[in-house]
């Protein structure tokens, strides 16, 4: 079983691999880190968080708004009785946008920086 793990281990790797092979992607991620943390903060400790799931929501755009607007097209008709699991899900959610994005900010690096061959002549 271990030896038909490492194959999709890898493959993940190969997928994640641009959001943390340049300085761009990873400041990125360390935006969504902040803003996440900050939320976190905001619905456990703060006595009102107000507004606190702005900021990751902007910080992981345009691929967190697809994702909000469908699980709230869902959400009225999923009520659960668990409070503190709803952050978490947005956590969970808020992560993954992140992680989608800061690939795609590193492949675009990539491409943006990749040097042309220069011809022998």
């Amino acid at each position: 079983m271990a030896r038909s793990a490492r194959p999709r281990l890898r493959g993940i790797r190969a997928l994640l691999a641009p959001a943390v092979d340049n300085w761009l992607a990873r400041g990125y991620l360390v935006v969504v880190a902040v803003s996440l943390g900050f939320f976190l903060w905001a619905v456990y400790l703060s006595p009102d968080p107000g507004f606190a799931g702005i900021w990751p929501l902007m910080a992981t755009a345009p691929l967190s708004m697809l994702v909000s607007t469908s699980l709230m097209a869902v959400g009225p008709a999923w009520d659960s009785p668990l409070d503190w699991l709803n952050p978490l899900l947005f956590s969970a959610g808020t992560v993954l946008c992140g992680l989608v994005n800061a690939s795609l900010i590193g492949l675009l690096g990539r491409r943006v920086t990749a040097r042309e061959p220069r011809s022998a002549g």
